[in-house]
């Protein structure tokens, strides 16, 4: 989840007169000729999250907490809808939120699968040192699942697509790395029709997380993601700092001083 361990490139060519879009995503360490593509149609119909939606709804805790067992004992539901996210990529014609909510829920979907094919563990860190593939290291970086009939990874996702497409830093509020420290697991699927509402309340519950950020007018201990990802939260004439007085109840000076809390990576769960 750091810049070392979670980079990829994204690019993206347009063929045909719009009528095909090829998406070419590259994982940190990997021949970038040989990342993974995947092709879809310039229009199809939208994804319905309403079964990832009651998943949530029963295995997540108000506070983010997983059932991992729970989602376990509904496997075959939750396989489902994950085939459905891999048969059905975004087209063009979708609007940015229906885009945007597929992405968000495909990386939290597809992470509590990983999660699910290495439980029980510790923590998500813990897959990484039972990688067993050339240059992946990290499990963020493991091709693990397939959109549009290619394989692809929960980097490829945050990074290549998700931050390079939509430049909205508020999704570091949404996606869920299945630890502690990461923002709360919405028991509920994000949709278009509420994405921006949603995104809104997961960055005032995440910065105002005592757990979390502990911030004063003067001093303030910030979570790592303010630093992991300074670059996104400056852009456009912003600030760490304005992020967060965007939406803390306390705010900071200008002129604080600003360390970073250390990151617990313990599994999620309940």
């Amino acid at each position: 989840m750091n810049k070392l361990m979670k980079s990829s490139t994204i690019a993206a060519l347009v063929l045909a007169a719009g009528t095909l879009t090829t998406v070419a995503m590259v994982a940190p360490g990997l021949n970038p000729v040989a990342g993974p593509t995947y092709t879809v149609a310039a229009a199809s119909a939208v994804v319905d999250h309403g079964a990832f939606d009651k998943l949530l709804k029963k295995h997540v805790s108000a506070q983010g907490l997983v059932d991992y067992k729970g989602f376990k004992a509904d496997e075959q539901a939750f396989d489902q809808y994950l085939a459905m996210l891999s048969k059905n990529p975004p087209a063009a014609s979708w609007s940015k939120n229906e885009q945007m909510a597929y992405w968000i829920n495909a990386y939290n979907a597809y992470t509590i699968r990983l999660v699910l094919d290495h439980y029980p563990v510790q923590s998500i860190k813990d897959i990484g040192s039972k990688i067993k593939v050339p240059f992946v290291t990290t499990p963020w970086a493991i091709k693990f699942f397939s959109i549009g009939g290619e394989k692809t990874s929960l980097d490829n996702i945050e990074h290549g697509i998700l931050r390079k497409k939509f430049d909205d830093p508020r999704i570091h509020f949404a996606l869920v790395c299945a630890s502690i420290s990461c923002p709360r697991l919405r028991n509920e699927a994000f949709t278009a029709s509420e994405l921006e509402k949603q995104l809104e309340d997961q960055a005032r519950d995440f910065v105002n997380d005592p757990t979390k950020n502990k911030i004063g007018k003067s001093t303030a201990q910030l979570s790592k993601y303010f630093d992991w990802y300074k670059g996104d939260w400056e852009k456009n004439g912003q600030s760490v700092a304005k992020w967060v007085n965007r939406y803390s109840k306390t705010k900071m000076s200008t002129s604080a001083k600003v360390g970073y809390l250390d990151y617990n990576w313990n599994l999620n769960k309940q």
